[in-house]
């Protein structure tokens, strides 16, 4: 079972800023081949989905309320260790983030910019692809929304 926590910027522990980053560039950067710009200046503002199998970070989303990002609420960032992919954590962090969201800025509808090949896990949670498939950083995304 994953276990999750939520936090904003300030209650970040350095080990966990360190842990988060770390799996985000192992992921996007190393793993996918995509050399882009991770630190984007919108962390400060999101709120970090933390998700640790024992005491690993092997899941995170950053989420971020209505108008932050997109004019509806927002999940970003998802990633999932490749070595514990196999275990359900992409869908675990996300019910967490979604949770998250309406815990944090009540019901609400919910936008995400999925990289495109991921289209079916994300409408598994509920999503409907919105738009045409674009670029972002090289990798071939659509836009996604979640009704409240």
């Amino acid at each position: 079972m994953l276990r999750t926590i939520v936090k904003n910027f300030a209650q970040l522990t350095l080990q966990e800023l360190y842990a988060l980053l770390q799996l985000r560039s192992e992921v996007f950067v190393v793993e996918q081949d995509c050399v882009y710009q991770d630190l984007d200046g919108k962390d400060a503002k999101a709120l970090h989905i933390l998700g640790y199998k024992k005491d690993e970070l092997v899941a995170y989303t950053r989420i971020f309320a209505p108008g932050d990002y997109f004019e509806e609420a927002s999940i970003g960032r998802v990633v999932v260790k490749a070595s514990a992919r196999q275990y359900g954590y992409g869908k675990d962090i996300m019910k967490a983030s979604i949770t998250a969201i309406n815990d944090h800025y009540g019901k609400t509808d919910i936008h995400l910019s999925a990289q495109t090949y991921l289209k079916k896990f994300y409408q598994e949670l509920g999503f409907n692809e919105t738009g045409d498939d674009y670029l972002e950083d090289g990798i071939p995304h659509i836009g996604m929304f979640r009704k409240k």
